[in-house]
């Protein structure tokens, strides 16, 4: 195996949205950045993962990051300049490709690539930016709680890189770095006696993990037949009934995550055109599961250009909790995420030939898988949409008495002294692997502590995704794609910052003066620390 050495100002490890707002965080501040990836794409849930935006209904105006908002803006403008909109399309300030229900801007993977490429290109150019792809943590090394080096693998060309960086970042999908650098870490759900929480288990339990999804995009071809090879495991999906579901899980029946009723979706494709408020706070959105996450709507496009609307399934038919990938061995590894992909072919499969329609026949044969749309040759997304993650023993840990409406009622969620930033979302757990079913809980509008962006021990490592000290059951509302992008760019700030300012994230966490100067520069490049008054909360 070849074996080759880097060196960097910050080391950011894992280049999905977090990851990439951390390093062009720390690029503006004139820090030399090495940024790698699993996969071929960054961009993380938003690109390899193919998972559309999930944001609060406020995006619009207020509660995210300016740098965030320069991500949305250039999507659109992607479209606008690239694609044959219709005039009403056109002059749409808030154009949304999909006319999608799960957000106000629901797109194609490809393009969120597209315009994060676009924005690193100038630091790649000037020779401050190094972009590995397809590279993986295998080991690290630290010494006297300060981390030297980490080694990745390119399996691809079969090489090994040792990483030596002034600031390492933790960004990617699974808080890998963390067990590789010895660091203090919380998997699972955590006891109550821990944390407190209503909504906490008795005991911990450090496998009690949320499922994950293995995504695709469909569109639909009248007259057309796509269906594809029965799954070799199809025959166990199709009567999988579990103790917590109304139904089958290959079913258009489901529990009801805020109440766990059971409610029946609806499915059918290309429906006629009709208004769509797409508000998460009001309504969930998905009892049209074709328009839940649509990517691509034919009434946005010249007469023509589409045959077909394409939409995204990320639906409950295919959260897989059959097991955890969170500490196990690749071989374990491995046999999870290929039994989720075998249950997301199996739900495919069930559509084609069997589902029940509105007209009374079954199946939809002209469902066709988009391969074009996910970068790979079976149509599934490059890597699985993984919901929680390892999490740091932080300086500060954010449970659910902090946002709870139940717990806070009109006071509104705690706020933070050392705030760098804001998010919203209820507080939305999936089934997870020890048979728990959904945990849906009312959050109030809330601020990002630095604290919880700050290990206990280790002094230049920073996470920057969904390893941050959240608890199992807030990890549900600060794990969504604005409030993660918000928290990788405070992550490359706070390098940047440290670096140019010899000091360690433990000072400028706890020192009030040392906080207040870095939560400046924060604001001034366009982080917003707290909510304006939100009628309602």
């Amino acid at each position: 195996m070849t074996r080759t050495e880097m060196e960097a100002d910050v080391a950011i490890i894992g280049g999905g949205l977090g990851g990439v707002a951390a390093a062009l965080a720390a690029l503006q501040q004139g820090q030399k950045v090495v940024l790698t990836e699993e996969t071929d794409w960054l961009g993380g849930q938003l690109t390899a993962q193919a998972v559309p935006p999930d944001e609060h209904p406020w995006i619009e105006q207020f509660g995210c990051t300016s740098s965030y908002r320069r991500l949305r803006s250039e999507i659109r403008a992607y479209y606008r300049r690239s694609y044959p909109l219709t005039a009403g399309a056109l002059s749409e300030p808030h154009f949304n490709p999909g006319i999608a229900s799960v957000s106000k801007l629901c797109h194609e993977p490809r393009i969120a690539l597209a315009v994060i490429e676009g924005l690193l290109a100038p630091y790649r150019a000037a020779g401050r930016l190094t972009v590995l792809l397809n590279h993986r943590p295998v080991a690290g090394e630290a010494t006297n709680d300060w981390v030297d080096c980490v080694q990745m693998v390119d399996d691809r060309a079969e090489a090994r890189l040792t990483v030596r960086s002034r600031f390492f970042v933790d960004a990617t999908e699974t808080g890998g770095l963390l067990p590789l650098l010895g660091a203090e870490y919380v998997t699972g759900s955590e006891s109550a006696a821990r944390t407190g929480e209503p909504h906490a288990d008795p005991v911990a339990r450090p496998d009690n993990v949320q499922a994950f999804s293995v995504c695709f995009a469909v569109d639909h071809i009248d007259g057309a037949d796509f269906t594809i090879d029965k799954p070799d495991n199809y025959a166990y999906w199709r009567e999988f009934h579990p103790d917590h579901w109304p139904d089958k899980l290959l079913s258009f029946t489901a529990p009801d995550p805020r109440t766990l009723l059971p409610r029946t979706r609806t499915f059918a494709p290309n429906p006629v055109p009709r208004p769509v408020v797409a508000d998460q706070s009001i309504d969930a959105g998905d009892d049209d599961l074709w328009i839940f996450r649509r990517i691509l709507a034919r009434e946005n496009f010249r007469e023509g250009f589409l045959r077909s609307d394409v939409t995204l399934v990320n639906w409950p038919m295919i959260d897989y909790w059959g097991g955890s990938v969170l500490d196990v061995d690749d071989t374990t590894r491995i046999k999870e995420i290929d039994a989720a992909r075998q249950l997301s072919l199996s739900l495919l499969y069930w559509l084609q030939t069997e589902a029940p329609r509105p007209d009374g026949d079954t199946g939809w044969p002209g469902l066709r898988l988009r391969p074009d749309i996910t970068g790979t040759p079976d149509g599934l997304a490059k890597a699985p949409y993984l919901r929680e993650s390892r999490r740091i023993e932080a300086l500060y840990t954010i449970v659910e008495q902090d946002l709870a409406v139940e717990v806070r009622g009109e006071k509104g969620s705690v706020r933070y002294p050392d705030s760098v930033g804001v998010g919203s979302y209820r507080i939305d757990l999936h089934p997870s692997t020890l048979g728990d079913s959904y945990i849906d809980v009312a959050s109030a509008p809330f601020q990002i502590p630095l604290r919880a962006l700050v290990p206990v021990r280790v002094r230049n490592l920073l996470p920057a995704a969904k390893n941050i000290g959240t608890t199992h059951i807030t990890n549900g509302c600060y794990r969504m794609h604005p409030t993660e992008w918000n928290i990788g760019e405070v992550a490359g700030a706070l390098a940047a910052h440290c670096i140019r300012n010899g000091r360690e994230p433990q000072q400028v966490a706890v020192d009030g003066l040392l906080f207040s100067e870095f939560q400046a520069e924060l604001v001034a490049q366009g982080v917003e620390v707290g909510w304006p008054r939100v009628a309602g909360y």
